[in-house]
């Protein structure tokens, strides 16, 4: 049977879902089709990946019209985000999407 911490480092395992939640840890909320852009993934895997992060409680949700956006969960136990950060911190960090330029 699987514990909470199984749950964790599953979640943590998958390599689209461990960037994702990097996106998502500066407390902002990203919407998913920024984090479909960012990370080249289709809507209905971004959004399953998601759905991971939420059951395992790493972050939470808000629903803005047909919009979800996602931001880390400020109610995560210490524990838990003591595990998360190393994690995070090892990892190279995000390319900033930037608006594509208009050549002349």
């Amino acid at each position: 049977m699987d514990t909470p911490i199984d749950a964790l480092l599953s979640a943590l395992a998958e390599p689209t879902r461990l960037r994702a939640l990097q996106i998502v840890w500066n407390d902002d909320e990203h919407c998913v089709c920024e984090l479909m852009a960012r990370l080249g993934v289709s809507q209905s895997r971004m959004s399953r990946h998601m759905a991971r992060l939420k059951a395992v409680g790493l972050v939470i949700d808000r629903r803005d019209a047909q919009w979800v956006r996602y931001r880390r969960n400020p109610d995560l136990p210490r524990a838990w985000a003591a595990v998360v950060e190393p994690v995070l911190a090892a990892l190279p960090a995000q390319a900033v999407a930037r608006p594509h330029k208009k050549v002349a």
